[in-house]
């Protein structure tokens, strides 16, 4: 079930605040979806902060549970570059959660997450 937005959870807007909104939020995300950076920061409460995610994102530690490679650019585009470590990571992952990837897209279509369809 996805949770409230941040305004309703934390009642400042302080980084710490808005990082527990975004993880929150993605450790909802199930495996086999996708999200946009923009979709993410949207469903967490966090307006138009698609770049502020994506920022976020690649300060993780390296042996974080979250599901950053569920994560990816518009329309589907992964955003990673293929020739590097991360990128072949989250090629990698997603491929093993049966995710295809065609062109450097994912198909949004079929493998979109959308909260109020999947409970999972």
């Amino acid at each position: 079930m996805l949770r409230p937005a941040m305004s309703s959870v934390f009642p400042d807007n302080s980084a710490e605040a808005r990082r527990a909104a975004l993880y929150l939020t993605l450790q909802q995300v199930p495996p086999g979806k996708v999200v946009s950076y923009g979709e993410l920061a949207a469903l967490a409460g966090l307006g138009r902060a698609a770049r502020w995610v994506g920022r976020t994102l690649s300060q993780l530690p390296d042996d974080t549970r979250l599901p950053w490679h569920r994560v990816v650019a518009a329309g589907g585009r992964l955003s990673l570059p293929a020739g590097s470590a991360s990128g072949a990571e989250q090629r990698a992952r997603l491929r093993a959660e049966g995710v295809t990837i065609h062109n450097e897209r994912v198909d949004v279509r079929r493998h979109g997450w959308r909260p109020t369809e999947h409970n999972g």
